[in-house]
């Protein structure tokens, strides 16, 4: 059912966007409880299945239920566009018990007899506890599935958010929304998304405006959530997704050209990406990287731009169709 945010004067002053590693946190524990409707994510699943012996998910699953409430404090929008999972870990941990509480119960009661069950009643009972105990789970989740592989999905998600601004300061919201989702959609003063909730509902942004979070495992959904104190929260699959998981494919005629490490840097950017999110996702030097870039950007294969304190790489019209030819 669709989710309404009606966008007053204000509001259209207050959208941004931001990256959360403990969302992703969050929607990785997701992705596992639903490997079936997850294909983009299948080599990751397979590469997870040694790794999550002796990892219990269970404190975390029994606030995730399928359609229904998840507890806002679990992963709160972050308050800076690049904020680092030991300061968000910080913020969940210092959630305040009542607060807690309520959400907690808001979310066991998605579930028949969530409530009523052993593991319910006594988060309900000691919510303080209960608080350390989701963050503690946070923790080794993260450190077993996201943290390794956190500056490639980091590179991803700037270099989706470098793109939306553009489209941003090209053609507004309307060009803005046009394509973030299938599921989301702009007219007049109103942002529509539907999501996989079963009631439709109007939710006026009053001054807060709206965060665009885009993120790597929440595909193939987009969430709307976060009440007050928050400001209200888009959660969107990042474009690249595809080619995330899989290596990058370099044709014999393109390595014979250009040498086998340069062919697989050009072959990589199927995205935008920083010189340290090629480094890790082709297992060579930085240093190295960062020549064979310079070497392909000189020969107009490809472009580079600044997006905060970091260089984003892009293949030109020229790298793309080197790239598909090799």
């Amino acid at each position: 059912m669709p989710v309404n945010l009606h966008f007053g004067a204000d509001d259209l002053l207050r959208i941004r966007f931001a990256v959360s590693p403990l969302c992703e946190t969050h929607e990785a524990v997701r992705t596992l409880r639903h490997a079936d409707r997850h294909g983009y994510h299948t080599p990751w699943l397979r590469r997870m299945r040694e790794k999550l012996a002796g990892l219990d998910l269970t404190p975390l699953w029994r606030f995730m239920p399928s359609s229904g409430y998840t507890p806002d404090f679990l992963g709160r929008p972050p308050d800076t566009p690049m904020t680092g999972f030991d300061e968000e870990l910080a913020r969940l941990r210092a959630t305040d018990p009542a607060l807690a509480r309520a959400e907690m119960a808001a979310s066991l009661a998605c579930t028949p007899g969530a409530a009523r069950s052993e593991r319910g009643r006594a988060a309900l009972a000691d919510p303080a506890g209960a608080v350390q105990e989701l963050a503690e789970v946070t923790e080794r989740a993260w450190r077993t599935l996201i943290a390794a592989d956190w500056p490639r999905l980091r590179a991803l998600l700037e270099a989706e958010i470098a793109y939306r601004s553009r489209q941003l300061a090209g053609g507004g919201l309307q060009r803005l929304f046009a394509d973030l989702h299938p599921r989301v959609s702009w007219s007049g003063d109103t942002l529509t998304v539907r999501t996989r909730t079963e009631v439709a509902r109007m939710q006026d942004l009053a001054g807060r405006g709206v965060l665009l979070l885009p993120s790597v495992f929440v595909w193939p959904d987009v969430v709307s959530g976060f009440k007050p104190p928050w400001q209200p929260t888009v959660i969107y699959p990042a474009r690249g997704i595809g080619g995330l998981w899989t290596e990058p494919e370099t044709g014999p005629a393109l390595a014979r050209l250009l040498g086998a490490n340069r062919a697989a840097v050009l072959a990589a950017l199927d995205a935008p990406a920083t010189t340290t999110a090629l480094a890790h996702r082709l297992g060579l030097a930085p240093s190295s990287v960062s020549g064979h870039l310079s070497v392909l950007r000189d020969a107009g294969l490809l472009a580079s731009r600044r997006h905060g304190h970091q260089v984003l790489y892009e293949r030109t019209p020229l790298g793309i169709t080197l790239a598909a030819g090799g």
